[in-house]
């Protein structure tokens, strides 16, 4: 039943509430709702932590019997060549095919992204440039719950591969069939059965089976995203990638499928949040009915969970507010229709960008070519998504020549000096008085 009122609460329906933008303790809560439980998932993995750098093996075998029903004594910490020479019978008729098409795609923008060297005069006898390196060794983390995510290993390895990285490890607690021969088909020769937050733990420590990496990259539930978040000091980390958001902003459009891609986010995880931003009550109500059509057709349990959850739609005093929630929101994905596109200008925060109605979030989670592993909780404020740039180092030089130096001798010595740095001051002077 729809109940159409002009107070804070428009509609509300089994699935999708429908809530105005003065709400403010609605509003507070579907803004803080992913942070709080991230911090409730840290002590959780703060504990795993502790463990798997106290026992090494014996904590992950014990954590993967306990939360994954694994046992790795019996099955191997690796995926054995026979096991992924079986996948290969057990993938749909044209799934490599598929990936070709993905893989492509990914590895042209993954080849833009890339940072690039170079070299420049700053004053006559100074020369600084820039050179890239890439990381020795990294981890991809591919999430083994409800779904297979072969998608998840294109995105993680190729921009990997692209940067040069020297060896690329994958680590799943399940991996499925798709994830095997796509791991095979970008010449992954390591996959390991490690999930959740001791997965996180092994790769940043190393364990004698497990080899530690110079970086965690990777999607996975709040507990996974809370272990990397822990684990950043030591080990480097993309950044803190938990359950799917999209915020999908506008006036008009198709409410059939604006439905269709909130749900399509929500059915990736209870946790995951889903919200339209839009001026118009009509639309809102348009999609909340469509919406609620789709989940009786399609019976998508975790969809409803989520929408439930932290699905909603907000129905603000006009598009510029909208605007403004959007970058209060700074969401993982963020879809504009087709009357919202032309303020992309004003978008601060958001992790990838959809335009238009016939942008579906879903062609950027697998073939456009944009990467799908992007930051959550609020990260967009600082970063966009996983790319090529993340695994290489930017390192700086410099070549000073005797007379570039005595150009900048004065300006270091008297700012050494200034800041009561002697020993810099003479490192440059001894130059001219020996």
């Amino acid at each position: 039943m729809f109940i159409i009122q002009p107070s804070t609460v428009i509609v509300l329906t089994k699935m999708l509430k429908i809530i105005t933008s003065t709400n403010r303790r609605a509003m507070e809560g579907l803004l803080r709702g992913n942070s709080v439980r991230l911090a409730d998932a840290e002590v959780v993995a703060r504990r795993i932590l502790a463990g798997v750098r106290r026992e090494g093996d014996r904590a992950l075998v014990r954590y993967a019997k306990k939360f994954d029903g694994l046992d790795l004594v019996a099955s191997g910490f690796e995926v054995s060549r026979k096991e992924i020479e079986a996948a290969y019978q057990q993938v749909p008729r044209g799934f490599v095919a598929a990936l070709r098409v993905a893989a492509r795609n990914i590895r042209s923008v993954a080849r833009r992204q890339l940072p690039r060297g170079w070299q420049t005069r700053t004053t006559p006898g100074v020369t600084v440039s820039q050179i890239i390196r890439p990381l020795d060794r990294v981890v991809c983390y591919v999430p083994g719950g409800r779904f297979p995510l072969p998608s998840t290993v294109l995105m993680s390895v190729i921009p990997a591969q692209v940067a040069g990285v020297k060896e690329i490890v994958i680590t799943s607690p399940r991996p499925a069939a798709a994830v095997l021969v796509t791991a095979d088909f970008l010449g992954i020769k390591r996959i390991f059965r490690l999930g959740g937050a001791q997965a996180i733990a092994a790769f940043a420590f190393g364990t004698r089976r497990v080899p530690r990496t110079d970086k965690i990259v990777g999607p996975g539930n709040r507990f996974v995203a809370a272990a990397k978040k822990l684990i950043a000091g030591e080990c480097g980390i993309d950044f803190v990638a938990g359950p799917s958001e999209l915020v999908i902003a506008g006036a008009r459009g198709r409410a059939e499928w604006i439905a269709a891609d909130l749900i399509a986010q929500a059915e990736h995880d209870p946790d995951a949040v889903a919200i339209l931003i839009t001026p118009s009550r009509q639309l809102a109500v348009r999609v909340a009915r469509a919406g609620m059509k789709i989940l009786e057709r399609l019976n998508l349990p975790v969809a409803e969970k989520a929408l439930a959850g932290q699905g909603a739609i907000i129905v603000t005093r006009d598009l510029a507010e909208a605007i403004e929630l959007v970058n209060r929101f700074a969401p993982e994905h963020l879809t504009l229709l087709d009357d919202a596109a032309k303020h992309l200008d004003r978008i601060e925060s958001a992790g990838s960008i959809f335009l238009g109605d016939y942008s579906a979030v879903a062609a950027g989670d697998y073939a456009s070519g944009t990467n799908h592993i992007l930051p959550t909780g609020g990260v967009a404020r600082l970063r966009g998504g996983l790319s090529a740039a993340d695994f290489v180092k930017v390192v700086t030089t410099q070549r000073l020549s005797r007379a570039g130096l005595a150009g900048l001798r004065k300006s270091i010595t008297t700012l050494a000096n200034t800041e009561g740095l002697k020993a810099h001051a003479y490192s440059v002077d001894t130059r001219f008085s020996l």
